[in-house]
C-alpha cells in the first residue's frame, strides 16, 4: 500500500478493536474455553475483486501473531461464489474476535475494487482513466483509494494538500477564474510548492479565461452535457500552449506527453449510462464519486472449518 505506512495501519487497527471489543468480548468469554483451537477460511458469496486481503494479515497479526494464516488468493483477483481467500489457524476465542473487524475492511475494499474495475471496464479502448475523489469515509480514505487502485481505476488527489484544485467556491471568493489561478501560481512561487494546479470550469467563458491566464496543469468540465463537452475539448486543444492539433488525432491516442499538454477531466452529472460517451469526447479523465460512496459491499463469510 502505497498511502499509509504499517505503523499507521496498525494505529487504525487498534482503534478499530477498541470499538468493537472495548472491555473485553464477552460473548466469546462466556462460551469459549480459553485453551480451544480451531479453524476458520473466508468465503466469498459475489463475483468481484477481492481486495484487503494486505489490509486483513494486518488485522490478523496485531490482534494475535500466534494465528497461522493459510493463503490462497491475493488482492486484485477475480472472485466468484465459493472462492476460499484464505484459512486462518489458532485460539477460537482470537479467530471469533478478528472475524467482523476484518470482515469490514474486506468487504468494503473489495465492494470498491469491483465498482472501480467495472467503470474502468466501461471506457476500454477511448484512452480515459477512472478517476475517484475525496468523497471518502473519514479514518478510512487511505484504505478506500487503494482499493481504487486494486481495482484498475486510479486515484485523484489523496487530499487538500498534493495539489491545487480550484473548484467554483474558490474561484467565486477569488474574483474570478484567472485570478483564482494567478494566486495560486503566485502562491506555489512564494512558498516554495510544486503542485499541479487544476481549475473547475462551468462555461466558455470560463475555458477562455483559464487558457489566456495560463499556467494550468488541467481544466475540470463541471456539469458539461456529452455534445458541449466535445465541443470543449476541441476548443481546449486548439487553443492550448501544445498549438494546433488535428481533432482525428485525438481519440483515443493523443500522445499526452507532449510539452504543454494541458489535461482535460469530465465531472459531475455522469452516469453509469453516460460514462462511455463522455469518455469518447476526448477528455483524459472522468472523476466518480460514486466508486466510494456508492458501492455495494462484496459479500464473503468466515465460517468454522471441521479439522
Amino acid at each position: 500500500m502505497i498511502y499509509i505506512t504499517k505503523d499507521e495501519l496498525r494505529t487504525l487497527i487498534s482503534q478499530w478493536f477498541k470499538e468493537d471489543i472495548g472491555d473485553g468480548d464477552h460473548t466469546s468469554l462466556s462460551s469459549i474455553p480459553a485453551d480451544a483451537e480451531g479453524c476458520q477460511q473466508l468465503i466469498v458469496k459475489d463475483t468481484g475483486i477481492l481486495a484487503g486481503v494486505e489490509v486483513a494479515a494486518e488485522v490478523i497479526d496485531y490482534f494475535d501473531p500466534t494465528l497461522r494464516v493459510e493463503w490462497f488468493l491475493k488482492d486484485g483477483t477475480m472472485v466468484r461464489p465459493g472462492d476460499i481467500a484464505f484459512r486462518v489457524y489458532g485460539k477460537v476465542r482470537s479467530l471469533l474476535q478478528v472475524e467482523r473487524t476484518m470482515l469490514n475492511i474486506m468487504q468494503r475494499m473489495s465492494g470498491i475494487a469491483t465498482m472501480s474495475a467495472y467503470y474502468q471496464s466501461l471506457v476500454a479502448g477511448t484512452g480515459c482513466t477512472i478517476l475517484d475523489t475525496r468523497k471518502t469515509t473519514p479514518g478510512l480514505r487511505m484504505l478506500e483509494k487503494e482499493a481504487v487502485r486494486i481495482g484498475g481505476a486510479h486515484n485523484h488527489r489523496i487530499g487538500l494538500f498534493d495539489m491545487i484544485l480550484l473548484k467554483d467556491n474558490h474561484v467565486d471568493f477569488a474574483g474570478g477564474t484567472a485570478a483564482a489561478i494567478r494566486r495560486a501560481k503566485d502562491y506555489c512561487k512564494s512558498n516554495g510548492k510544486d503542485l499541479k494546479i487544476e481549475i473547475e470550469v462551468r462555461n466558455q467563458q470560463e475555458v477562455e479565461a483559464a487558457l489566456q491566464e495560463g499556467g494550468i496543469d488541467r481544466i475540470m468540465l463541471d456539469n458539461y452535457t456529452p455534445e458541449a463537452t466535445r465541443e470543449a475539448v476541441r476548443y481546449i486543444r486548439s487553443h492550448s500552449p501544445e498549438g494546433q492539433v488535428n481533432w482525428n488525432d485525438l481519440v483515443p491516442n493523443w500522445k499526452k506527453e507532449k510539452s504543454g499538454y494541458i489535461e482535460i477531466e469530465s465531472s459531475g452529472g455522469i452516469t453509469e449510462k453516460t460514462l462511455r460517451q463522455y469518455a469518447e469526447c476526448g477528455v483524459d479523465f472522468i472523476s466518480v464519486g460514486a466508486l466510494t460512496h456508492s458501492f455495494k459491499c462484496l459479500d464473503m463469510s468466515f465460517k468454522k472449518v471441521k479439522l
